[in-house]
């Protein structure tokens, strides 16, 4: 077999293994949103995603989000099926780490719908890891035109920066769900902390992706969804409501600022 043909080979194995991953992801989300006969995120594993069980969990709206999310992967599973990304070095390069973040997804839900609670946070660090590759990776690899740009670099900002919010909330509910006392410090000083933490991370991502915007707008949907909670339901806290809410204004500012530095050279 020649070499070309093998290539071609390869490129039409990555996009099924994409295309697929995409697929059970999407039923994944299905089973997540209670659709398919599986329980609810925020009912599942007694409750500890609910918008009420930590300082730290977004609003429940906040997770309409993931539709956008779902959209724009399952409209890159088909995009990458064109010739012109088949033969693409910088989709070679993204395809299999796409459709290893697609499987995380997918195991994420299903640890939640077992009530394997604990099992969540490795899972979804690693899906933390592989998004920043990914967007690394698409950083220093251009998109051919504006349509590349939306579909491919739009989705995978907007699916880190969610997840960036996601994994301070999970992390958060495993360790209220296991009694976690604080250490001494009160759950708003912690609140605080950690919201400050992801206001940060933003501010890094902003800076060193040179103001891409999707990440920014995920990240800061999300704080806000958590600035909402806080101030009204069954669990307010004044502390993680303001540091929510100073950090989508950051992030926000910073990203907007290092965009336009960037778009003048």
């Amino acid at each position: 077999m020649s070499a070309p043909t093998i290539r071609r080979s390869s490129d039409l194995t990555r996009q099924l293994v994409v295309a697929t991953s995409a697929v059970i992801a999407v039923v994944g989300s299905f089973i997540g949103s209670g659709a398919a006969g599986g329980t609810p995120i925020q009912n599942a594993s007694n409750g500890a995603l609910a918008a009420d069980a930590t300082l730290i969990a977004p609003g429940g709206s906040a997770f309409s989000i993931w539709s956008v999310i779902y959209l724009g992967l399952m409209a890159y599973a088909v995009w990458q099926f064109l010739p012109a990304q088949k033969t693409s070095e910088r989709h070679r390069l993204l395809g299999y780490w796409a459709a290893a973040s697609l499987i995380l997804n997918a195991a994420w839900i299903l640890s939640i719908q077992f009530d394997q609670l604990w099992l969540s946070v490795p899972i979804i660090i690693f899906l933390l890891a592989v998004l920043s590759r990914i967007f690394v990776l698409l950083l220093h690899n251009k998109p051919r035109n504006t349509l590349d740009a939306v579909l491919t670099d739009g989705t995978m900002g907007l699916y880190l920066g969610w997840v960036c919010v996601a994994t301070a909330a999970n992390i958060s509910a495993v360790l209220v769900a296991a009694g976690f006392a604080g250490w001494g410090l009160a759950a708003n000083a912690w609140a605080v902390l950690v919201l400050a933490v992801a206001a940060a991370v933003g501010i890094a991502l902003a800076l060193y992706g040179r103001g891409r915007l999707s990440p920014s707008v995920s990240l800061c949907w999300g704080l806000a969804w958590v600035a909402i909670a806080r101030t009204n339901g069954d669990l307010v806290s004044t502390p993680a409501a303001v540091t929510a809410a100073v950090g989508v204004v950051a992030v926000l500012a910073v990203t907007i600022i290092t965009r336009i530095k960037a778009i003048r050279g």
